[in-house]
């Protein structure tokens, strides 16, 4: 096995733990995270549907990063203010969040930060 390949399967697993373990919560959706290194992405999902109800990213119409601008916390907090707005709009108040790989910290603690205080409550 290469290690490539075993970092993926660590990683897969590690998202795998997170999903079991706020899974089955079906009066919440859940509130997703995908962070590159340029990045980051917040996605609000309907697992009972299996639809995607909200999204928000850093390549959004109207909040792309200027060439040259760092990807940083601050960014990341925005992404989750505006998930925030869009999830308010369709009512969606109280959502389970799911960090997948990543540890709760930096730009994935500053996303979910901004969501909180957008009026996201998790």
């Amino acid at each position: 096995m290469s290690r490539n390949s075993e970092k993926n399967e660590a990683r897969k697993k590690r998202t795998r733990r997170v999903r079991y373990r706020i899974a089955g919560n079906s009066e919440r959706r859940r509130l997703t995270v995908f962070r590159s290194n340029r990045n980051i992405f917040a996605q609000i999902v309907d697992d009972e549907a299996g639809v995607t109800l909200v999204q928000a990213s850093t390549l959004d119409k109207g909040f792309r990063r200027q060439a040259g601008q760092p990807f940083n916390r601050d960014l990341a907090r925005e992404v989750g203010k505006r998930i925030a707005s869009r999830a308010l709009e369709l009512n969606i108040d109280k959502v389970v969040f799911d960090r997948g790989a990543y540890l709760y910290h930096g730009k994935v603690k500053a996303l979910a930060d901004g969501a909180r205080e957008a009026g996201l409550e998790f």
